[in-house]
């Protein structure tokens, strides 16, 4: 036991990028889609394009009163090198459209029932918004509210080419 609770603080300090330090890998999500065409594969994104995962729910009034901004959102990203993938987390599938339908989604979305793809993700509650760069790393994690300024400028970090890290100095 008394290993058990610094192995837990050292797991929860390695979870939490530092500044300067490499962010954590994301995940792979391999799902069909429930707005047609091919399944997603989080892996085909890699050295390509920013990832923003959606979390969301049809009984959840916070996603509800976001999905006019989550919209805005892709729109004004899709084009720019960023795909956005909303997960419908405890939905049936009929419940999943008619939220994703009322709010004049058109981004591309898949079912989450089991939470098996959320959990893998460190998700508590809905909405949760995860930004993963383009080398696969997350880069942001926008829990409960998200405002469109919060999501828009983790977008825009994540969009900048990576900075070259500077060796340290030798001493002479």
């Amino acid at each position: 036991m008394s290993r058990f609770v610094p192995a837990v603080a050292l797991a929860a300090l390695l979870a939490v990028p530092s500044s300067g330090a490499a962010a954590p890998a994301a995940p792979a999500v391999h799902v069909p889609l429930i707005t047609g065409g091919e399944p997603f594969d989080s892996r085909s994104l890699i050295g390509k394009k920013v990832l923003v995962l959606r979390f969301q729910a049809s009984w959840c009034k916070s996603c509800a009163s976001q999905a006019a901004g989550i919209e805005r959102i892709y729109e004004r990203y899709k084009e720019r090198g960023v795909e956005l993938l909303a997960l419908q987390v405890d939905d049936p599938e009929k419940e999943a459209r008619a939220f994703l339908k009322a709010h004049g989604a058109t981004y591309p979305a898949a079912l989450d029932p089991n939470l098996r793809v959320a959990n893998r993700f460190g998700f508590k509650r809905a909405p949760y918004t995860i930004v993963v760069n383009k080398r696969g790393e997350i880069v942001a994690r926008l829990e409960a509210t998200t405002d469109e300024a919060r999501l828009t400028a983790a977008i825009d970090s994540a969009l900048k080419p990576p900075t070259k890290r500077r060796s340290p100095a030798k001493a002479s």
